[in-house]
């Protein structure tokens, strides 16, 4: 296995409103200690569309483990300027991915059209890693879904492993940051 794909919720389907949320750094160690096995056995890339939330925070992560491991980050938009109508604070962290990424380029040359777009970049990432991490869950729909959706319908073609991190997983973060004394304020 070569290339990740990392995807999840955007920070409002996690009730996160705010870039000062101490949740982030739960969710950011869950998405550090679900990947560091992967990047232990040589994944190289990892892919995000920079996707507000879980793939923007993920992204933050890789470019930290960048100090410890070989791996490059990958940001594939689905189009130019994604980012115009997100709140400033998710707008300079997405820029900040964007710029220490080691490789940028939009799916499509345009900007916003309609709702394929996303579609096609849900394909393109599944069609350009070897499997997905994914913070989700079934019973709490949300934007996922749609990434989801497309991974079912490569199933019979393929084998695309999804690696998910759960609610439970982030609890266990807690806990275990709890326990070491490693609470934000």
């Amino acid at each position: 296995m070569n290339v990740i794909t990392i995807t999840g919720y955007k920070p409002n389907e996690l009730g996160i409103f705010q870039m000062n949320d101490k949740r982030i750094h739960f969710v950011k160690e869950a998405i550090k200690r679900r990947l560091i096995p992967f990047l232990e056995d040589g994944v190289q890339w990892i892919l995000i569309s920079g996707q507000a939330g879980v793939e923007c925070w993920a992204g933050e992560v890789v470019l930290q483990l960048r100090e410890d491991y070989n791996v490059k980050l990958a940001v594939i938009p689905p189009f130019l300027k994604q980012e115009q109508r997100w709140k400033e604070d998710q707008q300079q962290l997405y820029q900040y991915v964007m710029s220490e990424a080691d490789f940028v380029k939009p799916l499509m040359e345009k900007e916003y059209q309609g709702p394929h777009q996303f579609r096609l970049k849900n394909r393109w990432l599944i069609d350009k890693s070897d499997a997905c991490i994914m913070l989700y869950e079934e019973e709490k729909e949300g934007s996922p879904k749609f990434f989801l959706s497309e991974v079912r319908k490569v199933k019979g073609t393929r084998d695309y492993p999804l690696y998910y991190i759960t609610s439970f997983d982030l609890d266990d973060v807690v806990r275990e940051m709890e326990l070491e004394g490693r609470i934000p304020e």
